[in-house]
Formats: C-alpha cells, sequence, structure tokens
C-alpha cells in the first residue's frame, strides 16, 4: 500500500509540472494566453468534463470502467429541461436530473455486480439507453434553460455569474468555486473513508478483499452510484455554460473524462486513485483546447496530443508498476 501511495503521489507531481510548463509556454508565446478571459473559458470548458471524471475515477480504481457519463450527462439536462417546460419548479428539475444520473448509475453497478456483466458492455448498453431515453423524452427536440433575469436562471450563478449588478464581475467562473469543494470531499472519501478505503482494495485484489469478509459488490455498486451522481452533476454545469442540451450528444464526454482520471494518475488496472490528479489531467487537456487557437493551431490538434499523451500514461504506469512489483 505504501509503494501505491507513492506511485500515486510522484504520478500527481508529474501531472502538476506538465500543467505549468504547458502553461508556461503558451504563456511565452502568445500574450493573449495570460488574459482573465482565458482563465474564464479554460474553466468553462473544463466545469462538465471534470465533474465527470471524479466519478468515474470511482469506477476504474476498482478496474472497472463507465462508458456511459456522458450520454448521461446530457440524458438528465434532456429529463430535467422536458419537466422544466412541463412547469416543475427549478430545485425539483435540478434534484430530477440527479436522480436521473443516480438511476443509471445503480443500473450499471447492478449489471456488473449481480448479472456479471463485463463493465465495458454493461456501460455500452446504458450509454446507448441513456441517449435514446434523452431523444424520448425530449421529442428529439433541444431543450433551452432559462437565461437572464428569468425564472430559474438562478441556478447558473452557480457555475457562472450572469449578472452585471454583482460583487463578483460577469462570467466570473463560479463553478470553480464548487469544484474545488467537490475535489476536497471526494478525495476525502477516496482516501480517508471506508468506502474509499474498500474501492480501493477491490481494484488491488478483489478476490482477496472478498475473502476478507467485505461486501465487493454493495461497494462496487456504490462507485457507479457516485460516477452516475457525478455524470448528472456534470449535466447541470453543461446547461448553465450552455444553456442547450440536444439530443443524439454527449457521445465522446466519456472519453475525455477518462483520459483525465488516467493521465492524472489513475491506473486502468484498479488500486490506484487520485482525485486531485484527475482534475489536473482534465485541465492539462482543456489548457490545450484553449491554448492552440492563441498560437494558430486548430484545436483538432488537441484531441491527436491527448492521444499520445494518454497512451504515454498508461505506458508509464504499466512499467512503474512492474518495477515495482505491482503488476
Amino acid at each position: 500500500m505504501d509503494q501505491l501511495k507513492k506511485l500515486v503521489s510522484n504520478q500527481q507531481a508529474a501531472v502538476v509540472l506538465a500543467l505549468v510548463l504547458i502553461c508556461a509556454v503558451f504563456a511565452m508565446m502568445t500574450d493573449r494566453f495570460m488574459q482573465p478571459t482565458t482563465f474564464t473559458n479554460i474553466s468553462k470548458s473544463a466545469y462538465y468534463i471534470a465533474f465527470m471524471a471524479i466519478g468515474v475515477t470511482f469506477v476504474i480504481a476498482t478496474g472497472g470502467i463507465d462508458l456511459s457519463i456522458g450520454t448521461v450527462a446530457i440524458c438528465s439536462a434532456l429529463v430535467g429541461g422536458t419537466l422544466m417546460e412541463a412547469g416543475l419548479p427549478m430545485p425539483l428539475v435540478l434534484l430530477t436530473m440527479l436522480a436521473t444520473g443516480v438511476l443509471f448509475g445503480l443500473i450499471n453497478g447492478l449489471l456488473v455486480t449481480h448479472f456479471g456483466l463485463p463493465s465495458f458492455i454493461a456501460t455500452l448498453g446504458t450509454m446507448m439507453m441513456s441517449r435514446g431515453l434523452g431523444s424520448i423524452v425530449s421529442g428529439t427536440k433541444t431543450i433551452s434553460f432559462p437565461q437572464g433575469s428569468a425564472d430559474g436562471a438562478w441556478f447558473r450563478e452557480i457555475f457562472m455569474i450572469t449578472s452585471r449588478d454583482g460583487f463578483l464581475p460577469r462570467n466570473f467562473p463560479t463553478g470553480f468555486i464548487l469544484l474545488a469543494i467537490c475535489v476536497v470531499v471526494m478525495a476525502l472519501v477516496l482516501n480517508r473513508t471506508q468506502i474509499g478505503r474498500y474501492i480501493l482494495s477491490i481494484g488491488s485484489n478483489r478476490e482477496a478483499t472478498r475473502l476478507s469478509g467485505i461486501n465487493v459488490n454493495y461497494y462496487e455498486t456504490i462507485a457507479y452510484i457516485i460516477s452516475g451522481f457525478f455524470a448528472a452533476l456534470a449535466g447541470i454545469a453543461y446547461v448553465a455554460v450552455f444553456t442547450t442540451a440536444q439530443p443524439n450528444t454527449g457521445n465522446g464526454f466519456e472519453l475525455d473524462a477518462i483520459a483525465g482520471v488516467v493521465i492524472g494518475g489513475t491506473s486502468l488496472a484498479g488500486g490506484v486513485g487520485s482525485i486531485f490528479g484527475t482534475v489536473i489531467g482534465v485541465f492539462i487537456m482543456t489548457v490545450l483546447k484553449i491554448g492552440f487557437p492563441y498560437i494558430g493551431v486548430q484545436s483538432h490538434y488537441q484531441m491527436f496530443i491527448t492521444g499520445i499523451i494518454l497512451v504515454f500514461a498508461v505506458y508509464m504506469d504499466i512499467l512503474t508498476r512492474k518495477r515495482k512489483g505491482l503488476a
């Protein structure tokens, strides 16, 4: 266990250094990068991916995977938005969105633990289910959430200041504060609570964990429920920033989230997880996405470079685990 903690700590230091170096390179190449609007754009683009990544960290730490988080995020927004258009108050809309995510997380957990489906297949199925459900519920139309001074628009202030009369400037990314709180809380859950310790233990050695008397199915299901909850929270963040949710979208969000998790030091083999590293990994990808256009490079190169970084991160994890005798 000490070796695992040291491994995570070393990779955390590496990703923080990488983020600092990337920011420094962009700052040297263009004066436009070190502007308040850049920080705002990075934060707005990272919110929903970071929330998804925090949740799926728990699943990956068990040695599983959750491919449904992107479509679950959009499905939750479409379900909530449809009820909003039917007259449901915004507080209940937000609770419904979170409940939708939790429900899909529970379904994923039961499919994996009680029905014995591989997590890849189970969550691939729920990815299709959630994408289809969002289209069915919304009638395949785009759902728009309240803006400005409209009734119910207050929830957007949780993620971004939209008014001009407040203490904070307009477009200030208040969601960064919520994200920081979630990082601290979930890092404590993963590293300092019984739930987190058992989740990591399952990923490290599932059979030994079961033989020690721990209800493996229960704690693995909890990991998927956490993932579903944060996917729904990502859906709330998405519509707060972009104001609309469109059916048949969300595919690909999960890849960005999983890439951030792996780059941040959580092992795909399970047993190793870092919430702080996960969020830094997400911000590395987001900084590349926002920074490239400033230096005249098209943003889709970010996907190509992220792929290289992801392969390198997984390969280094394999080498490190072998060297430490953990593989």
